[in-house]
């Protein structure tokens, strides 16, 4: 895991995940594995080196917009979504998964998409 304040996830999300592993795993080296915890439409992927970050990519099933999102890792998701509209950002969503990993979609003030997300405690 990444420190704080340091990019610890990313997602590519599309309605043509097959064709989007095979085009990273040949461009990148790119690795694909299910998700047990998401059911098929979620995979993750690992990129190769040591200290490669790790992501995910999402079936969209053409119900979302294709996207490549980074997500930092933030120590408070509720604090860091006030700074993010101090500082002229917009908070889209945020949400709780099971297990207690706390996270929120984001807009910068220039209107690019980014995530934050908070590991479970302990």
């Amino acid at each position: 895991m990444s420190a704080v304040n340091g990019i610890g996830w990313f997602q590519i999300g599309t309605d043509q995940p097959a064709a989007a592993e095979r085009f990273y795993g040949e461009v990148f080296g790119w690795t694909f594995a299910d998700d047990e915890h998401a059911g098929a439409a979620y995979r993750i992927i690992t990129t190769p080196g040591e200290g490669g970050l790790q992501g995910g990519i999402a079936d969209t099933r053409g119900e979302a917009p294709g996207h490549a999102v980074f997500s930092v890792l933030v120590a408070d998701t509720e604090a860091t979504c006030r700074q993010v509209e101090a500082a002229g950002g917009k908070v889209l969503v945020k949400a709780e998964a099971p297990g207690g990993l706390t996270l929120a979609h984001l807009l910068d003030p220039s209107g690019n998409q980014f995530q934050v997300f908070t590991p479970p405690a302990g």
